[in-house]
């Protein structure tokens, strides 16, 4: 597990600002579960997280107890790297307003892993993003991406070895951005 910096966690949420409050959220390998009970904070109306490890789910699932927040917040164990038709389900809604994931970079033994592309895959697949809706992925600065089938990466922002990349659907209204010296369009 890599958690997430408290600076781009900032800066993610800097960026997706407008799009938060009432947003239907899917925190993806959500480890501790920090971005999405951020979300949850910041006014999102549900957040669905997923992680595999058991230990995480509990960690998850106490924050969210503690946060007076299980009213807004389902948590579920579940491979993210699985195909993906099961969300919908599990998660009650169909579709997500914003989409995380921030898998691991490296496994054990230092190995890259790049599971980013499979999972933008399966999200696309699995038609989890709702119109206008974003996809957020947090990757190594070194991890190719490329957009699905209909989709596309408007945005990199690059923070030491990590790279969020901005995806979403083509054909949707481009978003205006202030100027972000760390930011590369």
């Amino acid at each position: 597990m890599r958690p997430i910096s408290s600076r781009i966690r900032q800066s993610l949420f800097d960026i997706i600002r407008p799009r938060i409050m009432g947003s239907r959220f899917l925190d993806l390998f959500a480890g501790t579960g920090t971005v999405g009970l951020e979300a949850l904070s910041r006014g999102a109306s549900l957040v669905f997280f997923v992680d595999m490890d058991p230990r995480c789910v509990k960690v998850i699932e106490r924050n969210v107890e503690r946060a007076g927040l299980k009213d807004r917040a389902k948590v579920h164990r579940a491979n993210a790297l699985a195909p993906l038709t099961w969300v919908a389900y599990r998660a009650g809604i169909e579709q997500f307003d914003l989409i995380f994931l921030g898998p691991p970079y490296v496994d054990e033994q230092k190995r890259p892993l790049r599971y980013s592309q499979p999972m933008l895959d399966n999200i696309a697949a699995a038609n989890l993003l709702a119109p206008g809706g974003w996809i957020v992925s947090q990757h190594f600065k070194k991890e190719p991406l490329t957009a699905p089938a209909g989709y596309e990466i408007f945005r990199n922002a690059r923070y030491g070895d990590t790279t969020l990349s901005f995806v979403r659907r083509l054909g949707e209204a481009r978003p205006s951005f202030s100027s972000d010296p760390e930011t590369e369009a």
